[in-house]
């Protein structure tokens, strides 16, 4: 089964010059808490949590309404490609004890996002897959 099949397809993304307020607003509109950067050509640049606004902006008592996304965001973060096989974007989770991996098409723009929950129940037939993923997940560092 490839990553396509099971991904979250049309998942948006805020821009590096955003601000925290904007991709808060984002958030809450999608009802989501992570969301990709993306920067010039729809490019991935990075990727901003809800967590990362708490802990990095606004808990370091920077202004949501005047900080960057880039000044906060995660750069260097994990992906794969649509065309990949299920197995291998676990294998990236497991190995990384990560929840959501991007995914990126042929030309390396955003395509969608897989989560935990999209193997779970798009692989009900191989519990092996889900399984040990959130195992690995979910297990200290």
């Amino acid at each position: 089964m490839k990553v396509r099949e099971v991904m979250t397809r049309k998942a948006e993304c805020v821009g590096p010059e955003d601000t925290i307020q904007q991709a808060a607003l984002k958030m809450k509109n999608l009802d989501v808490g992570p969301l990709p950067v993306c920067g010039e050509n729809d490019r991935l640049a990075g990727m901003i949590t809800d967590r990362d606004i708490v802990v990095r902006c606004v808990a370091e008592g920077q202004d949501p309404r005047s900080a960057k996304v880039r000044d906060i965001m995660s750069e260097g973060i994990s992906y794969c490609f649509e065309d990949d096989d299920v197995t291998e974007a676990a294998r990236q989770m497991k190995d990384k004890q990560i929840r959501r991996l991007v995914v990126l098409n042929s030309d390396k723009r955003l395509a969608g996002i897989v989560s935990l929950g999209d193997l779970a129940v798009e692989t009900r037939g191989d519990e092996q897959v889900a399984g040990k993923t959130l195992e690995a997940v979910s297990h200290p560092a």
